[in-house]
């Protein structure tokens, strides 16, 4: 399986460094509202590298923290009038119901920060030991980035280069410094702005910065030396870079093997914004009528280091996809009994697997991936619509869909039972086309269309499903 290495700026094959397990880290969301889908592209992503890796055979542990405790998470509680702990808890539960409806595999530990202060506060401990960070007069702590001398090899910036508060993230510059370019540590205690949430450390009352939880998190649950650290661009500078510099400066190793980094989201070719009402939750997107696994759909099928544009146009295209796919398995699936002059599927299955896997091995090259499953669609009707699918073939056929699907997540369906009274006239309109009365056959279908369900008829057989809008 080949990766494209952030840092290295190459492809790079992916491995574990102990041959067993491979040790991932995914930056998570901070629960101080709903994912937008700028989020859900990365986190679709990291979906997609999850279940390319256990396709592949590797065994995986995937950590992905919650930030439930910076500026935004405290500032909102306060807000709200309801205790962090309380208002964070059920952001986190929106956030894996988001997961839930687009089909994303959970990983194996979701840490929150608010549960790993003390690790926090002993790597920062170590780090002022051995003098990779200072404590202000005002008692917030410091990394002093000049110390790192490989400060920037991720982001590949100079560091005479870099601007002061260049995360948008906190107002960290705010906060008395020895170098404007060092970040913050840890905060000292406002009673103003952080109302009751703090922590006790040897340097005084606070909290930690927000660099500081995913390093302590990172390192107690897969160790010094990480194989995969994966996230949104946005992160990679400065925050995966902040991630480097402390974690390295405090264990004296090498802090991720790999880097991945998926591509900012845009919205009708705009940034998205909530001035220009295009900035959309999974929840907007719902309630418009869509579904989680068209959402999905349509954020895995561009490749994640290619800028997205996501549209209603591209969203309606990816339900046409969908549909396409669900129409080709219907029929599939109606197949019975053996067929005159049968083809052989066993070819067409082979080649589709090998298309599909050397693709998807290729730093999840997902557009050419997709496009050998739809040559395989194409060549499995022509062969089906000239009677030559047999039950056995398209068995075979499910099957190897079945198998590719444990890496695109997109073809299971939510089962709609067929009533009874369904059920009834279709059989009785099956009577009807044996006995060629194609008045009481006609008849009987538009009874069946009345009811909210569709009759389709193909050589294969027919079949009724629900009526789509």
């Amino acid at each position: 399986m080949i990766i494209y290495d952030t840092k290295l700026e190459k492809k790079v094959e992916l491995r574990p460094q102990d041959g067993r397990i491979l040790r991932m880290y995914t930056c998570g969301p901070t629960v101080y509202n709903f994912a937008h889908i700028g989020n859900l592209r990365t986190y679709v992503f990291e979906d997609l590298l999850r279940r390319t890796i256990l396709f592949s055979g590797m065994k995986l542990l995937h950590v992905m923290n919650l930030t439930d405790i910076d500026d935004k998470t405290i500032r909102s509680s306060m807000a709200a009038g309801v205790p962090l702990k309380v208002f964070t808890g059920e952001f986190a539960e929106a956030f894996f119901e988001d997961l839930r409806e687009l089909n994303i595999q959970p990983a194996e530990i979701y840490p929150a920060a608010t549960d790993h202060v003390e690790e926090m506060i002993g790597m920062i401990d170590s780090l002022l030991n051995k003098g990779y960070a200072y404590t202000s007069e005002e008692g917030n702590v410091f990394f002093r980035i000049s110390k790192f001398k490989e400060y920037g090899a991720l982001s590949h910036l100079c560091l005479d280069d870099l601007k002061v508060g260049a995360s948008n993230r906190v107002n960290v510059d705010e906060y008395d410094k020895e170098n404007l370019s060092d970040f913050a540590l840890w905060k000292a205690y406002d009673p103003v702005n952080d109302g009751n949430v703090f922590w006790e450390a040897p340097w005084g009352r606070g909290r930690p910065g927000w660099h500081i939880e995913c390093s302590a998190m990172a390192i107690k649950y897969l160790g010094e030396t990480i194989d995969l650290h994966v996230g949104g661009i946005d992160n990679m500078f400065p925050h995966h870079e902040n991630e480097i510099a402390q974690s390295e400066a405090c264990t004296g190793k090498c802090f991720s093997r790999h880097w991945m980094h998926a591509y900012h989201l845009i919205v009708e070719g705009k940034k998205m914004s909530k001035s220009l009402k295009n900035f959309f939750t999974l929840r907007d997107l719902l309630s418009k009528g869509y579904t989680g696994r068209e959402v999905r759909y349509l954020l895995l099928s561009t490749h994640y280091r290619t800028q997205l544009n996501f549209t209603f146009e591209g969203l309606d295209g990816a339900r046409q996809t969908l549909r396409r796919i669900d129409d080709f398995i219907d029929r599939l699936e109606n197949i019975r009994g053996k067929s005159e002059n049968e083809c052989d599927v066993t070819a067409l299955v082979s080649e589709l697997k090998k298309g599909f896997t050397e693709e998807i091995f290729d730093d999840l090259n997902i557009s050419a991936a997709i496009s050998h499953l739809f040559d395989f669609i194409r060549k499995v009707h022509s062969e089906n619509d000239l009677g030559k699918i047999g039950e056995k073939q398209a068995q075979t056929v499910l099957a190897a869909l079945k198998e590719l699907d444990q890496v695109l997540g997109v073809m299971e369906r939510e089962q709609v039972a067929i009533p009874k009274e369904v059920n009834q006239l279709f059989e009785e309109r099956e009577v009807a086309r044996k006995k060629k009365d194609w008045a009481l056959s006609d008849k009987l279908r538009l009874q069946i269309e009345g009811l909210g369900f569709v009759v389709e008829d193909s050589r294969s057989g027919s079949c009724v499903k629900k009526k789509l809008d």
